[in-house]
């Protein structure tokens, strides 16, 4: 009888306590998803539910709101699928992990190397050029493509991973910088007098007269914009897919060799020798933000891949990491020698070269650290330039004795998009996204701080609208007093439509009525004049200076 009647009610708690913990699974993987969704989201909701007050409802306009939600629910397809595509990437980022006593700064290059697999070991490598330095380097989006320009005119492409060559030139004049344009078929070449642009075998194809004495290139993927600064300051910028030039900026600041772009709004941030830092827009004459980042004159600017933060260097021998967002400094570093060179890789490493050394500091945004990830001398050198490859754990380091490749575990992206930028693609594959981001491609006037306003609505009162006019006008004029204006709007009746309508329509009747006009007008002038020279009526005025004429008069 026992077992009869506790039999049921084991089975009735296991059934609660199972569904408890579907409950607590359920609950788990919705706040999992709902960090994710928070992790690709870069959208504020506007879908008007109880987390967000800012609804799409309060639109009065019954089409704009049928678009707007339209638009964010395709924003929300977009962030779910994102978050749910995680599954797939199974791939992760790896560090170096020191045991005890060990310190991860510690480990030499040659120590990583002896301690990795043959294909990782094949990515460090040393190539000495001496007679040709320092270096510059720059890699493809793509990562597999490696672009070096010597000083004394050595440039060179090639394939880092096979070795490779791709084309090597000896232009016997000075090179300041190099750069990749949208792939591995075009670079550009700053050289002493103007810059030059490549083909990928070496044959120029074209000379950029506007950029004179360039200091530094930078090429906007997405826009086709080719940016260089020059000695003198000016700021220039040049559409590479029709060859118009865009704009044509003088900074005021005198030389420039501090440059470089935010990827999340294509913004060129320069670094000036009075200690500013300057970002800049094609479509603006003057700076969009100017800020004061040091004491002394600023060496290298360097942005992540969110555009969250910016790292900047000066001859004041401090390293400064910048929110964007707040144009705030987050943290500070002193450096024995003022940095030369900042990168930022793809999982938010900081490499920074000062003199001879290379430090590669981990989660330096985050928290403010006690000590390097990975450190590495050069002796007898002087850093030149940094960049992280693309989807690798390699560090390229140009210098004065010419280019080496540093193994950084954990500083490239695992898991790429094929549709981005893909390591592995084929010819027919190159050419199709070269196609496809030529119809994808973004107009100048499109560039701006915040990229996410295009398609916006302004939700603000008319009294925080107008206290802003206030204070912008009271900013610029500060002996005058803002007057707001008051718009007369007038009725539109239904004449006057139909009149603003025909301005543009030729009709015959109204041309003959201007052209009767006219002869009048004529006339009348012809009368005047006759009378002011003396003439009666029906008789032509003379004048004692008619005499002169070509032509004599009737008399």
């Amino acid at each position: 009888m026992t077992e009869k009647t506790t039999t049921p009610n084991r089975k009735k708690q296991n059934k609660k306590a199972a569904e408890k913990t579907a409950e607590l699974f359920s609950a788990q993987k919705k706040t999992v998803d709902k960090l994710k969704q928070v992790k690709y989201n870069r959208v504020e909701a506007t879908g008007g539910d109880a987390e967000n007050p800012l609804a799409a409802k309060a639109i009065e306009d019954k089409k704009g709101r049928t678009k707007y939600r339209q638009q964010e629910k395709k924003y929300h397809e977009v962030v779910q699928r994102a978050a749910q595509s995680e599954v797939l990437l199974t791939e992760d980022a790896g560090f170096i992990e020191a045991e005890g006593m060990e310190r991860t700064f510690k480990f030499s290059q040659k120590q990583i190397r002896d301690n990795v697999d043959v294909n990782t070991q094949q990515k460090g490598f040393d190539l000495n050029l001496k007679e040709f330095g320092p270096y510059s380097v720059d890699y493809t989006r793509n990562g597999r493509n490696l672009l070096i320009g010597g000083r004394k005119g050595h440039v060179a492409t090639f394939d880092w991973k096979t070795k490779a060559i791709g084309c090597e030139l000896h232009l016997k004049e000075t090179v300041r910088d190099v750069t990749w344009l949208h792939d591995q078929t075009m670079f550009a070449v700053a050289q002493k007098q103007y810059t030059y642009i490549y083909d990928r075998t070496g044959m120029e194809i074209h000379c950029l007269r506007k950029f004179v004495e360039i200091n530094r290139l930078e090429f906007l993927p997405y826009h086709f914009l080719l940016a260089g600064v020059s000695k003198n300051g000016f700021l220039t910028y040049q559409d590479t897919s029709t060859g118009q030039l865009v704009a044509q900026h003088r900074t005021k600041f005198g030389d420039c060799n501090a440059m470089a772009q935010n990827p999340f709004n294509a913004i060129i941030n320069l670094g000036h020798a009075n200690g500013t830092v300057t970002m800049w827009a094609p479509n603006m004459n003057e700076p969009l933000v100017k800020m004061l980042a040091h004491k002394g004159p600023v060496k290298a600017v360097a942005i992540d891949r969110g555009g969250y933060y910016m790292a900047t260097s000066g001859l004041d021998g401090k390293l400064k990491v910048w929110d964007v967002r707040s144009f705030q400094p987050v943290h500070e570093y002193y450096t024995h020698t003022p940095a030369s060179e900042l990168s930022i890789s793809q999982l938010g490493l900081l490499g920074v070269g000062f003199g001879p050394n290379v430090a590669i500091w981990k989660d330096a945004f985050k928290e403010k650290q006690k000590a390097p990830y990975l450190t590495h001398l050069l002796p007898g050198s002087t850093v030149n330039s940094l960049q992280f490859c693309p989807y690798d754990d390699v560090l390229a380091v140009g210098h004065a004795g010419g280019i080496s490749s540093m193994i950084v575990p954990g500083s490239g992206e695992p898991n790429y998009d094929a549709y981005e930028a893909n390591p592995y693609q084929t010819g027919a594959q190159a050419k199709r996204r070269e196609v496809l981001s030529l119809l994808d491609k973004i107009q100048p006037e499109m560039i701006t701080l915040n990229p996410d306003f295009i398609g916006g609505v302004d939700r603000s009162s008319n009294e925080y609208i107008q206290e802003e006019k206030r204070l912008a006008y009271e900013a610029n004029n500060p002996t005058e007093k803002f007057v707001p204006k008051k718009r007369a709007r007038g009725k539109s009746s239904a004449q006057s439509r139909f009149i603003r309508k025909q301005t543009n329509v030729v009709d015959p009747l109204r041309v003959k009525a201007v052209e009767e006009r006219q002869k009048q007008r004529e006339q009348r002038e012809r009368e005047e004049k006759r009378k002011r020279n003396g003439g009666g009526d029906g008789e032509e005025g003379y004048s004692a200076l008619d005499r002169f004429s070509a032509k004599k008069p009737k008399w």
